[in-house]
Formats: C-alpha cells, sequence, structure tokens
C-alpha cells in the first residue's frame, strides 16, 4: 500500500506583505501531478490546513478546490486540524464528504475511530488525530492523570484500542521528542513555540503505530525512528527556511514490517533567496541566475543607512520582502547608558557621545560640523 503524506499547508499565508495564495495554488498543482504521477492508494494531511483560524474567502476556496480534486480521483484523503486550524470549522460538513473519500477529523471527543483499508497483506487501519491539548482530553478522562502533553496524548493513545499484531498509521499534529526532550526536531521561524517545551510529546507514546504521519514542524524530519516522520511544508514560509529542499513523503508498505520511505521533491513558483552586500555590490554584481522574481530577504553591510534602500533595490529584485543591516553598529549591540557628567558639555558633545554608542564609531568631522551647524540654527529659531 502506498500513501502521500503532506502537512502544513497554511493556506492564506502572508509573508510580509507578500500574498502566497497564488504560490499556494501552483504547490497544489504540482502536488497534484505527484499524486497522479505515484498512484497512491491514500493522501494524508497532517494539520494546519490554514494560516489561521479563521481563514480569507480564497483560502477556503483554494482548500475546497483542492478536496474536490482529489475526490474526483477516487483517491481516500484523511485530513486532521492542526494547532493553527479551527477544529470546528475546518469539520464542518465532514460527515456528508465521508461519502466522497474525504476523512476530515471531527472536534476531539475522547475516541478516535479507524478507517481501515486493505491491500493484498490485510488490513491497514489509519487513525486521525487532531491537535490536542491536556485540557481537551482531561475533558472526557477527568480521572485520568494529564499533568503534560506526554500524559495527554499517551491517554488518547491508549483509548484507540489499536491492534498491535495488524498495520497502523496515526495521523498527528504535535511536537514530537525522544525521551527526557531528546531527538528535537529542528524548527523554523516560522512555526509557534511553546516556551520551555511545554508542549514536548515523548516518543514513546506512538510505540502501537508502524508509521507517524505528523505536521507542526516545517522541515521534513524525522523523530528518533525513521517512521515517526514530520514531512514539512510544501513551501519555505519563512527565510530560515532557505536552504531546505520541500518535498512530498511517500510512504510504502509491505507486509507487516516492512516499510520504505522516499521523497519527491517541489519547485516553487518563486524560490525563496538570500543577498548580502553593500547596496552598490548588490546592484552592480553580475549574476548567472536570471529569476529577478524570486523572493529575497536583502542583507546590507553599508555601515550608513541608505535612504530608499529597498526602493532601490526593487529595480533589481521585484520581490525584496526582509531588509536588513548588518554592520558595526547592529553587531556592537552596545547598551546606551546616560553620561556619567553633563556639566562642561555642549549639546553636540552629548549628541556625539549617544552616536558613538549607538553606532560603536565616532562621528567623522563631516557629521560633528553639520551637528554643530544644526545646533546653532535650532537656537537661533528658539532665541
Amino acid at each position: 500500500m502506498k500513501l502521500i503524506h503532506l502537512s502544513d499547508l497554511h493556506l492564506g499565508k502572508r509573508l510580509g506583505e507578500r500574498n502566497l495564495i497564488e504560490d499556494q495554488r501552483d504547490i497544489l498543482q504540482k502536488i497534484l501531478a505527484v499524486i497522479d504521477a505515484e498512484r497512491p492508494h491514500a493522501v494524508l494531511i497532517a494539520g494546519d490546513v490554514y494560516d489561521r483560524s479563521v481563514p480569507p474567502a480564497e483560502a477556503v476556496l483554494l482548500l475546497d478546490d483542492f478536496l474536490t480534486r482529489l475526490a474526483g480521483r477516487n483517491l481516500p484523503t484523511f485530513l486532521i486540524s492542526g494547532n493553527h486550524d479551527s477544529a470546528e470549522r475546518l469539520s464542518f460538513g465532514a460527515a456528508l464528504m465521508e461519502g466522497s473519500g474525504i476523512h476530515i477529523a471531527p472536534v476531539y471527543g475522547g475516541q478516535v475511530s479507524p478507517v481501515t483499508l486493505s491491500d493484498e497483506y490485510g488490513p491497514v487501519h489509519i487513525y486521525s488525530l487532531p491537535f490536542v491539548k491536556p485540557a481537551h482530553v482531561r475533558e472526557h478522562f477527568p480521572d485520568a492523570e494529564i499533568a503534560s502533553y506526554t500524559d495527554a496524548l499517551r491517554v488518547a493513545v491508549e483509548q484507540m484500542g489499536v491492534q498491535a499484531a495488524e498495520r497502523n498509521v496515526l495521523i498527528a499534529h504535535q511536537f514530537v521528542t525522544g525521551r527526557d526532550g531528546a531527538d528535537t526536531p529542528e524548527r523554523s521561524d516560522s512555526e509557534n513555540v511553546s516556551v520551555g517545551g511545554l508542549d514536548n510529546v515523548d516518543l514513546s507514546v506512538f510505540a502501537p503505530f508502524d508509521y507517524v504521519a505528523l505536521g507542526h514542524i516545517h522541515k521534513p524530519q524525522y523523530v528518533g525512528r525513521e517512521t515517526v516522520r514530520y514531512c514539512g511544508t510544501p513551501l519555505k514560509y519563512s527565510f530560515s527556511e532557505v536552504r531546505q529542499e520541500k518535498s512530498v513523503t511517500v510512504v510504502e508498505f509491505g507486509p507487516k514490517g516492512s516499510l520504505t520511505l522516499r521523497t519527491v521533491p517541489l519547485t516553487p513558483l518563486h524560490e525563496m533567496r538570500e543577498l548580502r552586500g553593500t547596496l552598490r555590490e548588490i546592484l552592480t554584481a553580475e549574476r548567472s541566475d536570471p529569476r529577478a522574481d524570486d523572493y529575497f530577504r536583502v542583507i546590507l553591510t553599508d555601515e550608513e543607512e541608505v535612504p530608499d534602500a529597498i526602493g532601490k533595490l526593487r529595480t533589481l529584485c521585484p520581490y525584496v520582502l526582509r531588509l536588513e543591516y548588518d554592520n558595526a553598529r547592529t553587531r556592537a549591540a552596545v547598551r546606551l547608558e546616560a553620561p556619567d557628567v553633563l556639566e562642561g558639555k555642549s549639546p553636540v558633545d552629548l549628541f556625539a557621545e549617544f552616536y558613538e554608542q549607538q553606532n560603536a564609531r565616532p562621528m567623522s568631522a563631516e557629521q560633528r560640523a553639520f551637528c554643530e551647524k544644526l545646533m546653532e540654527e535650532i537656537e537661533e529659531a528658539t532665541a
């Protein structure tokens, strides 16, 4: 049996001022092309379908189109809510969609029943567990000891009654780590982070499952064992992901105990890139790559801030989404302090001290002369 594992579509997401809906429409079309080439028995979508709990209309329409196309292929599709989704909104109409092979996990109600698919080796039970917090599980099992996310997931899994002798798949959306926080997944800037690791779920709770299709972490990777896997996002959603290769995960089951994994790369409509140097260097550099319509993070090394730098950069690269400076001032991280002695110091002297603390270097003679002239004009105007 062959399964396609997707997650973290984040439909409706914006990157800075850029609306990514066309990028997402394009990547979903490419995912459909992968599905047509691979001919899987089912598709698993492991949460964060939308980027926020109340998605924009264009995101809802895009998901509607994607699910309609999957249903038109008579392809069972399993979809759960993530921490960005509203489980209630996402599962609206789920009972009606079952007839089309679209299985949307309902709001967690204390019991998760599997959908069973079969191949020549027998049944494969697919369990869909939406994102849950300890309070969600505690509500249904008030007598259980649930003090952490690990406790909550352990109780939720125990209630499933998994038949260990058969092949079992779990779709979940949680932050999974090894025992005592070991094997911590590599995170990205575009993810919601819980302070202190309070949302960690210990890998051990997933022991009954042959494959765990995880969502939440944006970089493709496994945790502890290869069969507990984050497939990652289909697109790069932050510049911390620049060097990641996005993909679709293909899971192929043989008999119990036999499973292979591989990935199919995805090519975005707009790649994400970084440029570094002075403004002059960036604007005059010769480049072999002509793709100026990529998304850029630009790091300027000019010691002085350049007026309208982003406007000048956009004459070369229309989609400069982030501009930063890396120079003596930004690296110094100097703590600004009031001068110990004020008496006997002119306004220019005080400003010069402030300038040096702020920029990690003294004013030039030209800057000091300009400042003195400006102070004189202010004094005359206020006399």
